[in-house]
């Protein structure tokens, strides 16, 4: 049987020769310059604009752009498709295009001033384009917290563990950005206390978990050494969404969404720094952890079981995938696996937060092109945790692929010695640990995203407690819950399984136009530019993302659900017209982008006009 460790061993090789090699290209080709004055310390305010040391800033954005969708999609396309289709595109097409992505979405960033893709974009095809972009972007972050808020509450139903662990650690994260900032603390000797009392964190939740309701999670019902601490009696069968969800998943999800709402709303340094700079550990840890306990456990045989491709996994399972799921391998393999490879979503939190913390300009290739080859990673294991572990259910979705990586995460760990159920519940708190850090991040990048939709001057921000829409809309304290209200509405809507593939759709698409952005920018830089190392990934992206929203829109929708009776119920079909109109909006937008800036491009480049400057406007 195939060994667990050639899934590693490809996507190491992969990942180090686009590193050394390809990002040091990138970076000579955007011209890094570690001298020249970065948005940080322009327009720093000890609130957004904050210049934060480079492990720091590398712990935040990693920690802010690896969520659930990196765990969920590898699992859920090596079980449809094979994991040889699904390693392949991890391995090969991060390096070139995720990766890429990444770094020039945070290079271009950086010489707009901190600003996002949205307004990049808008410099050069007009406020048209630009307003569509950050229109979609917004839209595209209200299904982020949607998602990640419903992934939260699943894990926390089937690990109430991870519920306690997490909380210490929000604590744990408040305490050390006091020590940083305010006591301003020794760094090193601060970092191994807190680090110490995050690992902690994880023994204290298998002591003592807490769950709202009782969890009607199978792995919890069936076991009687697993009691935990209930906040309220009942099941929660009155909480909205119960009835799909179950009462303790259901009320878990407002709590999370109130969480992000209130640390969007706080300065960086309070408890965005210093929490994903600790659990950056944690992370580093757990995909570390289980890459190195892959190698150990295959070539000392030190794990619990043999470390071999469980044989309800297939190297490819056809074009059409399993038996009974129908789906075609081009183009929804791509968006299944979504964030793995590449991601639209990192480009608002490289031209968001990111953009607005970097030090020097030169920690971009580490932090963007390096930050995304450590969400590959964290691909690999996903994938490497559905091989080992198997997967009796392609269809099931995120809450069979959820439960899937702790339990194979936790069966590799034991080749390090680690107990099985340890390692679980360990791999379950990792995994709570990005959804966390992206949700609430997602909030603020909304709350930028409206800033520069209803215009705010750089540098500062506004509380939204004055009676003006314009201020309600973009406010630090009152943009939180105009997201909050419509993602909170799509999961207990009744209808949360489709979320997945409109979260992919809408990432991948805005993927592309990133990438879109990016080659307009260097093509107004300087028209001896080449365009190839965006302009064929934007293409590429652009073609699977329409294809695949259009089978969604077409196929699934239109002629399964509504044309031939697949939606029984009334809220399936307005849910399945919901989404058919939205695919198509989507295609739509994209398509209209992509005229924009080909449009640009061909007028620089054939035109007698200057070029414009990179940045520093």
């Amino acid at each position: 049987m195939t060994q667990v460790i050639w899934i590693v061993a490809a996507v190491l090789v992969t990942f180090t020769v686009g590193y050394v090699g390809y990002s040091r290209y990138l970076a000579q080709f955007v011209e890094l310059d570690s001298n020249r004055t970065t948005p940080a310390h322009k327009y720093e305010d000890g609130q957004e604009y904050v210049p934060s040391k480079k492990p720091v800033l590398l712990g935040h954005h990693y920690s802010s752009i690896a969520g659930g969708a990196p765990i969920v999609g590898p699992i859920t396309a090596g079980a449809v498709w094979g994991w040889v289709p699904a390693l392949l595109w991890i391995a090969i097409g991060n390096p070139l295009m995720g990766a890429v992505h990444d770094f020039v979405s945070l290079s271009g960033s950086l010489r707009h001033e901190g600003k996002s893709i949205g307004y990049m974009i808008g410099e050069y095809v007009g406020e048209q384009g630009k307003d569509m972009l950050l229109w979609f972007a917004f839209l595209t972050i209200i299904l982020v917290v949607a998602v990640f808020a419903l992934v939260v509450g699943i894990v926390f139903n089937a690990y109430p563990e991870v519920s306690t662990a997490s909380f210490i650690y929000i604590l744990l994260a408040l305490a050390f950005g006091v020590y940083l900032y305010q006591l301003n603390g020794p760094f090193i000797p601060g970092t191994i206390l807190f680090v110490l009392g995050v690992f902690g964190a994880v023994w204290v939740g298998i002591q003592f978990p807490v769950a709202i309701f009782e969890p009607t999670a199978e792995r919890v019902v069936e076991n009687p050494d697993l009691t935990p601490i209930t906040l309220l009696g009942g099941d929660g069968s009155w909480v909205p969404g119960a009835a799909d969800l179950g009462g303790n998943t259901a009320a878990w999800i407002p709590v999370v969404m109130v969480y992000a709402a209130i640390a969007s709303a706080l300065p960086v340094w309070v408890l965005l720094q210093p929490r994903d700079y600790l659990s950056s550990f944690l992370l580093y840890t757990g995909v570390g952890g289980a890459i190195v306990a892959i190698i150990v456990g295959t070539l000392l045989g030190t794990s619990s079981q043999p470390l071999v491709i469980d044989e309800s996994i297939g190297a490819f399972q056809g074009f059409w995938g399993v038996e009974g799921v129908f789906l075609p391998l081009f183009p929804l393999l791509f968006i299944t696996i979504a964030c793995g490879t590449i991601s639209g979503f990192h480009s608002l939190v490289s031209s968001g937060t990111t953009a607005k913390q970097l030090n020097k300009e030169t920690d971009a290739r580490l932090i963007g092109y390096g930050g995304m080859l450590g969400e590959g990673l964290l691909a690999a294991v996903a994938l490497s945790t559905l091989a080992v572990w198997g997967f009796a259910s392609p269809g099931g979705g995120i809450g069979a692929a959820l439960p899937n990586f702790a339990s194979g995460g936790g069966l590799i760990l034991t080749s390090l010695g680690i107990p099985e159920t340890v390692g679980a519940v360990f791999m379950a708190l990792v995994l709570c640990s990005f959804l966390l850090t992206s949700t609430d991040t997602a909030v603020r990048l909304g709350r930028y995203m409206m800033e520069e939709i209803v215009g705010t001057p750089a540098g500062r921000t506004d509380t939204g407690l004055n009676a003006n829409i314009g201020s309600i809309a973009r406010g630090r304290y009152t943009n939180p819950i105009v997201q909050a209200i419509p993602a909170y509405l799509l999961v207990v809507s009744g209808q949360w399984v489709t979320l997945w593939a409109l979260f992919g759709g809408a990432n991948q698409l805005l993927a592309a136009l990133a990438l879109l952005t990016a080659t307009v920018w260097l093509a107004n830089w300087d028209d001896s530019k080449q365009l190839v190392s965006t302009g064929v990934p934007m293409a590429i992206m652009v073609t699977i993302t329409v294809l695949g929203l259009s089978w969604l829109a077409f196929y699934e929708n239109l002629y399964v659900n509504l044309l031939n009776g697949g939606a029984d119920t009334t809220e399936a079909v307005v849910s399945s017209a919901v989404q058919m109109v939205l695919a198509i909006v989507l295609i739509t937008l994209a398509l209209m982008l992509v005229r924009l800036g080909y449009k640009n491009i061909s007028n620089v480049r054939r035109g007698p006009e200057t070029p414009a400057a990179p940045g520093d406007d």
